[in-house]
């Protein structure tokens, strides 16, 4: 966690060592110059630590994929649970998040009582648990993080491999899987929370782009002959729609890492609730318009992309929400 100050500090430094090295010349005054600015360009892509990082970091990493597998959901639950239980595990989760942000606070407070430097390490979830609760907290909170992580990566991936193949089928969806884990295990070059400032905004922006496309050709294709929209049918298709949902607003796990990547971590309260409601906006109109277009088609197509119409606007959301994937993958490792 790097303040404001240290890094203008550290910028404040960097003529002196040129001076030193170059004896006051010309020459070095502009290296100088130039490397002050290299400094600050490198900040302010690399450096995120504001409210507004962790806002776009929140928004960013709720929803990706299961974007386009909400309308699928609707179409096993009907419109009105889709969306009642999407506004309903939304705030249940922000409010899970102002939890959570509480007991990073009375634990970090505590152990910085206590003289302990968190400059090289990132708090994460299950230490909270051990600092607060006792080592069996900890080892539950470990143990359920490891499985949300492996479960949650396996799904990704295989849906990144899903929404390539819409663009290019020469390759199995196997084999694809396969090229994206490769891809996606690069990311870990990245350090933390706090160097994902530019990442965050671009991979809000691809989902904001692929959600009002699903919305947008969904309206403008219309709805197809004989829509019917007969959901819930099963008890079973409703809980599982259900399930999907809960999955899109039940990524807590990284609160503590995107408070710790934060200059002044108490300003995090609403951020995630803020999130939420700019996520509502993604999330409730592309799957009601996509279900309204193609009614009980989707329980037979879980990727919205499937049934969208081919085009160089629905290939760009694809390439899109690739991109956004793999950095997703990896602010969940």
């Amino acid at each position: 966690m790097v303040p404001p100050h240290q890094i203008q500090a550290e910028l404040a430094m960097v003529p002196n060592s040129n001076e030193t090295e170059h004896g006051g010349g010309g020459g070095g005054l502009e290296e100088k110059q130039e490397e002050q600015s290299m400094a600050g360009f490198k900040n302010f892509l690399w450096h995120g630590g504001s409210v507004w990082d962790a806002w776009f970091s929140c928004a960013s990493n709720q929803v990706a994929q299961v974007l386009l597998t909400l309308p699928y959901s609707f179409s096993q639950m009907g419109m009105v649970s889709g969306v009642v239980l999407q506004i309903f595990y939304g705030l249940v989760g922000s409010w899970t998040a102002y939890l959570i942000s509480a007991l990073y606070i009375e634990y970090r407070s505590r152990k910085e009582k206590e003289n302990v430097n968190f400059k090289n390490h990132v708090i994460q979830w299950f230490e909270v648990l051990d600092g607060l609760l006792g080592p069996y907290w900890k080892a539950v909170g470990l143990a359920f993080n490891c499985t949300f992580l492996l479960f949650g990566s396996v799904i990704q991936l295989i849906a990144c491999a899903s929404n390539i193949y819409y663009i290019n089928d020469r390759l199995d969806k196997r084999t694809w899987t396969y090229i994206f884990g490769a891809c996606c295990a690069t990311t870990v070059f990245i350090p933390s929370f706090h160097n994902y400032r530019i990442w965050s905004f671009l991979g809000l922006g691809m989902t904001t782009y692929t959600a009002w496309y699903m919305t947008i050709a969904a309206v403008v294709h219309g709805q197809v002959d004989g829509v019917t929209h007969s959901g819930p049918t099963k008890l079973v298709l409703y809980f599982t729609g259900a399930t999907n949902i809960l999955y899109t607003f039940g990524g807590h796990a990284v609160t503590v890492e995107i408070m710790h990547a934060m200059w002044k971590p108490q300003k995090f309260k609403y951020i995630y609730l803020i999130a939420t409601l700019y996520v509502f906006t993604l999330t409730i109109p592309s799957a009601t318009a996509v279900y309204w277009a193609f009614g009980d088609q989707l329980l037979n197509h879980s990727n919205a992309f499937s049934l969208l119409p081919k085009n160089a606007w629905r290939d760009a959301a694809v390439i899109l929400m690739l991109i956004h994937q793999v950095v997703k993958i990896k602010r969940s490792w």
